[in-house]
């Protein structure tokens, strides 16, 4: 069967050695399998000469997959990369968790001999679209893969704040700030604020505050096609910052409004034909070890 993919693009930090490692390594294998392989041009491995090196910028002209070899930072980086073109990305962990890079580097050739024949799975995964307003001029924008969050800046005080779902006032929030996430985000920074797990087929955004003074300020599950607002009161000792993705958006004063909502684009990931959601829930966050396990775990 032809290839699936003739052009790919790899990206990574490869300062780490293992990420370093599972590149060149990745590189070799699909040569032998004619496939154009593309880097960046600032990584200084030992490719062989038919690796083009180009600019960042430049990785996904012409690309038709781009391949994420880190932890979950570096996919929601790839993200970045790839959402405006509507290019697949496919993750192999060296990271940590691996919640979105969940090809290890020990299956890593197996599974592309599946994918290159074109046996895999495509998910297509929700992206927010953050916007700082103030009056009616918009101070900055930026998509997220997985969140965007207000936090306490520059302050020992508690954050006060307020929000507002499709014009609806919902709640006066104190606390450290508030976590906006996908379903994707959802096991992320979310999750350990205290939020749900919300399987990523599902188009829903939740609401996490985080460390409320008020125990009885809750996570909020609400529809992805909700508008979320967050307002800071008049107070000049009321500061916070807007990140997206960990990436900082900007400063937020008691003039600007947060705006969330669904992104019109959306990012498409490749998983291996056996993937298994639970499967690496179960894996991440060690369920079942009380010996009740199943025996195929």
């Amino acid at each position: 069967m032809a290839n699936s993919f003739t052009r790919i693009s790899l990206v990574g930090k490869t300062e780490d050695p293992r990420v370093g490692d599972t590149m060149v390594a990745l590189v070799d294998y699909l040569i032998e399998h004619d496939i154009e392989v593309r880097v960046d041009d600032r990584v200084s491995l030992d490719f062989p000469e038919a690796v083009q090196k180009l600019p960042q910028t430049a990785l996904v002209e012409g690309c038709e997959l781009l391949v994420a070899i880190g932890g979950d930072g570096t996919m929601l980086y790839a993200a970045q990369l790839v959402f405006e073109e509507n290019i697949p990305l496919l993750g192999i962990n060296r990271g940590r968790l691996g919640f979105l890079t969940d090809v290890s580097p020990d299956e890593m050739k197996e599974v592309f001999d599946d994918v290159l024949d074109g046996n895999y799975r495509r998910e297509s995964r929700m992206l927010l679209e953050a916007r700082l307003v103030s009056g009616g001029a918009m101070k900055a924008r930026s998509i997220a893969l997985n969140d965007a969050v207000v936090q306490r800046w520059q302050t020992g005080r508690i954050l006060d704040f307020e929000t507002l779902v499709n014009g609806d006032y919902v709640n006066t929030h104190g606390g450290d700030g508030i976590i906006v996430a996908t379903a994707t985000g959802s096991t992320a920074y979310a999750l350990s604020g205290g939020g749900p797990i919300i399987h990523p087929e599902l188009d829903a955004m939740v609401l996490v505050p985080i460390c409320p003074h008020t125990l009885s300020d809750r996570p909020v599950v609400i529809r992805a096609d909700s508008l979320v607002e967050v307002k800071l009161p008049p107070d000049p000792e009321n500061r916070a910052q807007v990140t997206c993705d960990g990436r900082l958006l900007g400063e937020m004063t008691s003039e600007d409004r947060l705006l969330i909502r669904a992104a019109e684009q959306r990012v498409t990931m490749i998983h291996p034909p056996h993937h298994d959601y639970y499967k690496i829930l179960r894996s991440k966050l060690h369920w079942g070890r009380s010996g009740h396990r199943r025996r195929h775990d």
